[in-house]
């Protein structure tokens, strides 16, 4: 049955790259980034070997803690683990629990991350073969450590699994990743000056933290070269009761999970009313127009849009010390608000259908999506604006980066309704995380959104020169024709590209549709 489980993953990977060009492109370029994470871990490891016993034991302590930390961490925050093998697609089967868990386990390593963090753990043996001794330690340990990684990874998340589905738990997570994420500026100099005065303190950290779940596996072969043999043994039991537990608590919450089922799609709501329906013209593109502002307002990845407006100013705040760079808030926040729409049908996934079965034309498709993202981004890039100019005392600026703003929110809109009735591409179902990614959806939204930007980009140059211009010579004269020029070019972008998106739209709906329905 374990072999059996593995050789059905690898069979439906296979598959899956088998239905996507992009899955193919996706997987080779994380095993190029597997490859290269081995190949740095590697020379790391050997210019480690070098040191002085004490040195290894602090690098592989600590290190290794923090990929034991993030194998249990990460993929809470990344809304679950790969499902290719879900374990609720087994409760109608009669398999013992030992091997469905053990196969479950194996399975978890079949992928670039698995293979990735098994050959990094076997490559730290070679840190000791200045002390023989610690070898087969370092071996244990490095088995140990995989274990604990990919069975950790697995209880967390089928213990956490129905929190994982209510939409105010995914929020919050939401909400908890998104600020490390976007201050990793100031988190880094902290952390850098943190490092540099508590360098002493290291080696005791360090052997602190041999004591624990997450470092105890990296700690044995430190142990064992300074010949303390007991030390060494605790650890073992330590990493073996640690690994007992965590399967002990992912038995039980698979119990729990074959029992009650995976909890998806099971919301609750409550009706008040039409929504946003009941607010907008009764045509056409007023009931588009609703629909994606319901989405603004409920679903994570367009919130997360919005969530990060206030940290931009925050950023440019670490990052160049206020001043001048505080004028950058207002455009940049308006390519952001702009640019959101561009993955707009891959967001609405199969649900696509109904705009193809009524029929909506595509212009009518293309305005009502981009008014409900203007309703949205207008107000919030005016405000944004305004308060940047506030921050910088640069109120002679107001009218240029007002121009800016307003022309780059446009214009993007506008190259966005090309962009999103062009390419289709997976991406995370509704309460997933905005941040978690499908296999090869990255790839194709990276070669899109790359090159939509660069589109955009040139279309915008003439703008963005003119304000920038406005802006260092203060001149009035020059602040009002950057407003009337940014305006001007960005509606009329807007205006274009609504109809060449349109257009797009009416030729490739059918297309599109097929495609969505392909990733399903």
């Amino acid at each position: 049955m374990v072999a059996h489980l593995v050789r059905l993953k690898l069979r439906l990977l296979a598959n899956g790259l088998r239905r996507s060009a992009w899955q193919v492109v996706g997987l080779v370029v994380a095993a190029l980034y597997g490859f290269g994470a081995v190949t740095g871990a590697l020379t790391g490891l050997v210019v480690l070997s070098t040191q002085d016993a004490e040195f290894i034991r602090t690098v592989l302590v600590l290190a290794g803690g923090l990929l034991v930390l993030g194998w249990w961490v990460l993929p809470v925050l990344a809304f679950g683990v790969d499902e290719t093998l879900d374990p609720a697609r087994f409760a109608t089967f009669s398999i013992r629990r030992r091997p469905l868990l053990t196969g479950l386990a194996l399975a978890g390593v079949v992928g670039v991350p698995g293979v990735t963090t098994a050959l990094v753990a076997l490559t730290t043996t070679v840190t000791w073969r200045q002390h023989p001794v610690a070898v087969p330690f370092a071996l244990v340990g490095a088995v140990l450590a995989l274990a604990t990684c990919v069975v950790g990874a697995r209880a967390t998340t089928t213990l956490l699994a129905p929190l994982v589905t209510r939409r105010r738990f995914r929020e919050v997570v939401a909400a908890v990743v998104i600020l490390p994420l976007f201050l990793l500026g100031p988190i880094f100099s902290v952390l850098a000056h943190g490092i540099a005065s508590a360098q002493d303190m290291w080696p005791q950290i360090a052997r602190a933290a041999g004591w624990t779940p997450f470092g105890a596996p990296w700690a044995l072969a430190a142990d064992a070269a300074d010949g303390q043999w007991v030390a060494a043994g605790l650890k073992v039991v330590i990493s073996l009761a640690t690994l007992a537990a965590l399967v002990a608590a992912w038995s039980w919450g698979l119990d729990a999970t074959l029992v009650r089922g995976s909890g998806r799609g099971r919301t609750r709501t409550r009706t008040r009313g039409l929504g946003f329906f009941g607010r907008v013209p009764a045509t056409p593109t007023g009931a588009v127009a609703a629909r994606c502002l319901t989405y603004w307002t409920r679903d994570s990845r367009y919130a997360i849009g919005v969530a990060i407006v206030p940290l931009v100013p925050v950023m440019l705040w670490f990052g160049f010390h206020g001043g001048a760079a505080m004028l950058a808030a207002g455009p940049l926040v308006a390519y952001m608000m702009g640019w959101t729409i561009s993955a707009d049908i891959a967001y609405d996934g199969t649900s696509f259908w109904m705009h193809v079965a009524a029929p909506i034309r595509g212009r009518v498709d293309r305005a009502g999506r981009v008014a409900a993202a203007g309703l949205v981004g207008l107000p919030v890039v005016t405000v944004m604006t305004l308060l940047s100019v506030a921050v910088a005392g640069r109120w002679d600026a107001a009218a240029p980066i007002l121009g800016l703003s307003l022309g780059l929110l446009t214009s993007a809109l506008g190259v966005a309704s090309v962009v999103s009735a062009r390419v289709v591409y997976q991406v995370p179902h509704v309460g997933e995380s905005p941040f978690s990614s499908k296999q090869g959806g990255s790839t194709a939204s990276l070669v899109s959104q790359t090159l939509g930007g660069l589109v955009l980009v040139a279309l915008v140059l003439p703008e963005v020169a003119l304000g920038i211009a406005a802006v260092v010579t203060g001149s009035a004269l020059l602040g009002v024709l950057a407003l009337v020029v940014g305006v001007g070019l960005g509606t009329t972008l807007l205006v274009v590209g609504v109809r060449l998106g349109g257009d797009l739209y009416d030729r490739r709906a059918p297309q599109l549709l097929a495609t969505l329905v392909s990733f399903t």
